[in-house]
């Protein structure tokens, strides 16, 4: 029997583009009722949209690989944002008070338009994540309610190029697919595998994927700096492949023999691995070639870690994703970092139910998405659909969707994390276009019934009014004598 709800999440990976469904109980674990995987490497590089009909193509048949498994009409999906062009740029932004002024919430919101508003050239903020407010002389999470002549908004603006955020609200409009909500992949798998005492006392989230390698910094409590580094598995796999073997075969001898860490002593020298029935490489030759991309990968990582947070890492490096699973690999991470602190992040802190393979495998892989999964609060499922019948039949619209939609929120409403869709900006800046219609005339009206009392203020006084007046004042007392 097809479920009545439940939540969908899509996550557009460089290697596989992913689809899951799930159903959250009353006792918060989440049951996976469905699982789709499509190959994405042809159109979707490193974390970005590079073919738009392709990837509407890819979406459509997950959706309808989920339909046919559920049973169920999907209505609208989350979606994970991520990939290369995503990075971090710090904000400050200042008010000047009325003398000894009480800080209101007003103010605070004030800040956050005026911080939304920035321009980036060819970029797009996608997300805004206070850093603390400096009221005075002194650092508040939270200034209302203190007295104070000046205020400053410190801000880590989360950008991406504006080209890749609109292929990828086009991508969703083209195959036809509600969005119920985009949100920034890198913290909503912060906030399914990191502890609360890791992001208070200080850590860096690393994220492995094949293309690209994501580092979050946390600091009492905050995202403090969030970059994408080009560099992924995939990149071993190709130096491997450069002894003239095929990818495939490549990826095979990484997993089997891969190791991001090996001391001097233990390397044999006369140890070979085989390629295939006739060809075999060196073990020394191999090894070299594996940690030596993988040295690259750990010294940029480390390198997008601010100096400040270098001393200040207590919770120490969390790493996920496909590349954590590497044999070693954190030996290599203390070898090159000098963090003794390392933890490898395989599954997310949620209960999750599911006979899937993948999920029961507990590899770090399917994290980032269930994560999404995780933060859906929306029903996604609409009207039963016949498996017996034609499921390309019928076809998706962009239509409303009563009951399970949110009203249009303004900058101080939109949690962390979220970002808002091409249409819901354009929704949320034709509301803002109608209120500014609205104050200005209203505005106007005032200015008019103004100048209209100042008018009557004027012909009042006027010389020839009180001439008329005196006239009219004269006649009254010789009709009164009279």
């Amino acid at each position: 029997m097809a479920a009545k709800e439940f939540i969908v999440a899509i996550e557009l990976g460089s290697s596989k583009m992913t689809g899951i469904a799930g159903q959250k109980n009353l006792d918060g674990s989440i049951q996976i009722l469905a699982v789709v995987k499509e190959n994405s490497s042809a159109f979707i590089r490193k974390g970005v949209v590079y073919n738009i009909d392709k990837t509407a193509q890819c979406l459509t048949n997950i959706i309808r690989k989920l339909e046919n498994q559920l049973k169920t009409e999907i209505r609208q999906v989350y979606v994970g944002v991520g990939g290369q062009s995503i990075r971090s740029v710090k904000n400050v932004i200042a008010k000047d008070l009325p003398n000894e002024s009480i800080i209101t919430q007003d103010m605070v919101i004030e800040l956050m338009d005026a911080n939304r508003n920035m321009e980036y050239p060819d970029q797009e903020i996608l997300d805004a994540a206070v850093q603390e407010y400096k009221v005075g002389s002194q650092l508040q999470l939270d200034p209302v309610g203190i007295q104070a002549n000046h205020l400053e908004g410190n801000f880590l603006n989360i950008l991406e190029r504006g080209t890749f955020y609109r292929n990828l609200n086009k991508c969703f409009e083209t195959a036809g697919i509600n969005v119920a909500e985009m949100y920034l992949a890198p913290l909503a798998l912060a906030d399914s595998v990191l502890t609360e005492a890791e992001r208070r006392s200080g850590c860096a989230l690393v994220d492995i994927g094949s293309d690209t390698t994501t580092v979050s910094v946390y600091s009492k409590n905050i995202l403090r700096h969030l970059a994408v580094i080009p560099l992924g598995s995939n990149n071993i796999t190709k130096d491997i492949a450069t002894l003239q073997i095929e990818e495939s075969d490549a990826e095979k001898l990484k997993l089997k023999y891969g190791c991001a860490f090996t001391d001097n002593s233990d390397i044999d020298n006369d140890l070979k691995y085989s390629i295939d029935t006739e060809r075999q490489i060196e073990s020394r030759k191999f090894i070299e070639i594996v940690e030596g991309r993988l040295e690259e990968i750990i010294e940029n990582v480390w390198y997008q870690i601010p100096s400040e947070y270098y001393d200040k890492l207590l919770g120490g490096i969390i790493l996920t994703g496909g590349g954590s699973n590497m044999k070693n690999i954190e030996k290599a991470f203390v070898n090159h970092t000098h963090v003794e602190k390392i933890r490898i992040a395989k599954f997310v802190s949620q209960t999750i139910l599911s006979n899937n393979d993948d999920i029961k495998s507990h590899n770090g892989m399917m994290n980032t998405v269930l994560g999404l999964l995780a933060k859906g609060d929306i029903n996604c499922a609409g009207s039963y659909v016949d498996p017996n019948g034609d499921l390309f039949a019928s076809k998706h619209t962009a239509a409303t969707i009563s009951n399970d939609t949110r009203p249009i929120r303004q900058p101080g409403e939109i949690p962390a994390g979220v970002i808002r869709t091409e249409a819901e900006k354009k929704a949320a800046e034709e509301e803002k276009r109608r209120q500014q219609e609205e104050e200005d005339r209203l505005k106007r009206e005032e200015e008019l019934k103004k100048k209209a009392e100042e008018d009557a203020i004027r012909r009042e006084n006027s010389p020839w009014n009180k001439l008329k007046k005196g006239f009219l004042k004269f006649g009254k007392a010789i009709v009164e004598e009279e």
